[in-house]
């Protein structure tokens, strides 16, 4: 305890200090008293947002990571841990605090997993005035070249302009004190508080306010990141992306709708089978457009309907088998007889309709981006493979190319209040809406609980979003996750299994007031996951089959039983 006259000196020292006079002194008391536990008391954390970055040989760092993400969380602090392996490194520049713990691995190397974020930061080039920075460096007193990684990262983020918040803290191989100790100083600089800063603070936990708008807003976006989350040996193809687009406004359950184009060499072979100028000008539905310009971007040539092939048939004269098909196969199978005739087939030809892609990021994580995951669609037509439009567009975009896109709004499939408990079932690319829902709660400290059914063909190749499930398990954000991967084991084990399995825990959820959504496709997986609940409620309430549908048709009249399917 200070006594009366060096307490007032002290309070007047802090009221008349500036936030870096402030963070020199925590430094300076933290050199001083190396081992002591220097608490500030204050309110709320003058900071909400921070990065953990973390590279790893043998998996120590990540659990450092993991374990301060939860502190900070107990501290109303939303931390955001992520490998340095698959950290978006353009984001750097953008960052306002991060920190970063990182071993050093062999003769003074990064470890594997940090490399790309190592050498990153020393090709210069890029400036980080506004980034505050702590490095919390790995190693073994044993090598010579002890922490020397961490070293040369606090060096480097330094020299580009960054502003150290706490110093450099290297670790031996017992370094849970050492560790723990510099976490503590870091939590404690981050709650001096704000002038002027609680009507931010204040709203964290709210909801982003969305403006009404009439029609939809079309934004022009720029792709910022395209991953293929299957890994090698995978059938399928499930494509993250990120798009940039500024004013943006969602919510999350929300899509966004996507028009694609047609593929170039379709088109190209298109005009030279029909032999049409590419460059004549025609009126379609009242826009005017180039041939190839309609060919490529706004007319739907794919899959016609059978309606567009009896048409195609009888502007032709020709006998066409009822059934679906391609312009281009209509064109080699059964040509036109010259280019009026195509040109009538063509302004008779249906638009390219949107295709709507459910969310999978979050307004307060992910700030001023929208994130989408899409299965390159796959099937067979006369033994000759081939691809939904949409899907193949989008998994051949290219990064920093522009993209056109809206939101659509979707009222019913909305994140319950923030102390609420919710069971997602997100099997495949239906874990896009729970992505969502659970950044955003991270983003926000909802105190509600967070259970996650997700399923796939393949643990190792088909775990989509992998580290950020087993992130959000490890910091408390899931409290319980089941994974079901059908194609692991001799008899095939979907989402609805694992459900089952847990029939007891979740039907307790379910009469404690939780939610219980769904996203994914509609036929059989929504189904059988219908099926399963019922079964449940049944069995678990000792309901009969009537009393049992009643029950979930209440959930649904409560807004607790929400479906996002397709």
């Amino acid at each position: 305890m200070l006594g009366e006259a060096n307490h007032k000196i002290f309070t007047d020292l802090i009221k008349n200090s500036s936030k870096e006079e402030l963070l020199w002194m925590n430094e300076y008391l933290n050199q001083v008293l190396p081992k002591q536990s220097i608490s500030v008391a204050v309110g709320n954390p003058a900071v909400n947002k921070i990065t953990i970055v973390y590279g790893t040989e043998t998996g120590n760092s990540k659990r450092l990571a993991t374990d301060f993400a939860s502190k900070a969380k107990q501290q109303s602090i939303h931390a955001k841990v992520i490998g340095m392996d698959q950290y978006r490194l353009t984001d750097l520049t953008k960052e306002e605090y991060l920190l970063a713990v990182i071993s050093t691995h062999g003769e003074g190397e990064p470890p594997i997993a940090a490399k790309k974020f190592y050498d990153h930061i020393h090709q210069n080039g890029f400036k980080l005035n506004s980034l505050r920075y702590s490095v919390l460096a790995l190693g073994d007193t044993s090598y010579p070249l002890y922490c020397k990684t961490g070293e040369e990262v606090d060096e480097q983020l330094n020299k580009l302009g960054g502003i150290r918040i706490a110093p450099l803290q290297k670790c031996d191989v017992e370094y849970e004190d050492d560790a723990n100790g510099w976490f503590n100083g870091v939590l404690e600089i981050l709650s001096i508080p704000k002038t002027g800063s609680s009507q931010k603070e204040s709203s964290v936990n709210q909801a982003p306010a969305v403006s009404k708008k009439a029609g939809k807003q079309t934004y022009n976006g720029r792709v910022l990141t395209k991953i293929n989350l299957n890994d090698r040996g995978s059938s399928k193809e499930t494509w993250h992306i990120e798009i940039a687009a500024e004013g943006i406004e969602y919510q999350c359950g929300d899509s966004i709708g996507i028009v694609p184009e047609n593929p170039s060499a379709i088109v190209d072979e298109i005009i030279s089978i029909s032999g049409v100028d590419s460059s004549k000008t025609v009126s379609f539905k009242n826009e005017n457009f180039t041939f190839y310009d309609l060919l490529k971007h706004k007319i739907n040539i794919v899959h016609l309907t059978e309606r567009l092939v009896k048409q195609y048939a009888e502007i032709t004269k020709q006998e066409i088998p009822a059934g679906r098909m391609n312009l281009l196969d209509l064109l080699k199978i059964y040509p036109v007889k010259d280019t009026t005739q195509f040109e009538e087939i063509i302004l008779k030809m249906n638009a390219i309709s949107p295709r709507l892609y459910t969310i999978a990021s979050s307004p307060a994580a992910h700030e001023g981006e929208v994130h989408v995951v899409v299965v390159k669609d796959t099937y067979i037509v006369n033994d000759e493979t081939e691809f939904g439009l949409c899907s193949n567009y989008l998994s051949e975009l290219e990064e920093e190319g522009q993209q056109k896109f809206f939101v659509q709004p979707n009222k019913r499939f909305r994140l319950p209040a923030p102390d609420k408990d919710m069971i997602m079932v997100g099997p495949g690319t239906g874990i896009a809406a729970f992505r969502s829902f659970l950044s955003e709660r991270d983003a926000t400290g909802a105190t509600g609980r967070n259970w996650l059914f997700f399923g796939e063909q393949h643990f190792a190749t088909d775990f989509l979003y992998q580290t950020e499930i087993q992130n959000w398990y490890e910091t408390g954000v899931l409290t319980k996750v089941n994974l079901a991967f059908s194609r692991d084991q001799q008899e095939k084990l979907y989402v609805q299994h694992k459900m089952l399995q847990n029939a007891a825990a979740l039907y307790e959820w379910l009469v404690g007031g939780g939610y219980f959504f769904v996203c994914g496709t509609k036929d059989p997986m929504s189904l059988d996951v219908e099926n399963a609940l019922l079964q449940i409620i049944e069995q678990q309430g000792n309901k009969t089959p009537e009393e049992a549908k009643k029950f979930l048709e209440l959930l649904e009249e409560e807004g607790r039983y929400e479906k996002d399917v397709y």
